[in-house]
């Protein structure tokens, strides 16, 4: 390995900093895919759980609830439990905008962190075949004409290596990044959109028994 990046000359840092960016991108998306692997499950309970506090079963509403690992699952039941309570609609909604919001929060960290490694990625390995390129013209000039074409050919192949290495980074973290966020923005909309449907059931519940 050491005589690899020896070999690699400047080129070798530089593909040391994207080997360490590419061990961070793949913990990053194996995290990530284990967190929001359920962030869009559980619909058909929390549909259940709506009817049945439609209904005005709130004990078969809340319990629908009970094995619930979405995001949407935890502020529904916060609503449920509030609601049951005697806390007004007007007065939770401000509480339960701020819950959907952390909700969101929680799913975006380290989101960020793969974006930046797929934007960052290929700008070193361009570095890295910029200063290769750099040596390569030295060592040509410092031949005096006496280089072969072969010792041309390794330095650029060479140089031209961490730009494809950046390549190889970026790439992953970029759809990763991509996908991840359409997950994420559809479970903030389930959030809303549950949260939305069990006002309109509370409400239609209160003008029921008024």
């Amino acid at each position: 390995m050491l005589s690899f990046l020896e070999k690699m000359g400047t080129g070798g840092p530089i593909l040391l900093v994207l080997a360490l960016l590419s061990l961070i991108s793949l913990s990053v998306i194996c995290l990530k895919l284990l967190q929001l692997w359920p962030a869009t499950s559980g619909k058909a309970g929390r549909q259940n759980a709506i009817h049945q506090w439609g209904k005005g079963d709130v004990a078969s509403a809340q319990q629908a609830l009970a094995s619930g690992r979405a995001p949407a699952d935890r502020v529904l039941s916060y609503a449920m439990s509030a609601l049951n309570e005697g806390l007004k609609p007007t007065l939770l909604t401000g509480e339960l905008e701020r819950r959907g919001n952390e909700e969101v929060s929680q799913m975006n960290s380290l989101i960020r962190l793969l974006e930046l490694i797929a934007m960052v990625s290929p700008l070193l390995g361009l570095l890295g075949t910029v200063l290769g390129m750099i040596q390569s013209f030295q060592e040509l000039e410092l031949a005096e004409g006496a280089a072969n074409a072969s010792l041309l050919a390794g330095g650029i192949w060479q140089a031209l290596l961490t730009t494809a290495a950046g390549l190889l980074v970026a790439i992953p973290a970029a759809v990763a990044a991509g996908l991840l966020a359409a997950r994420i923005e559809r479970a903030a909309q389930m959030i809303e959109s549950t949260v939305g449907q069990l006002l309109i059931a509370n409400e239609a519940l209160n003008s029921k028994e008024s």
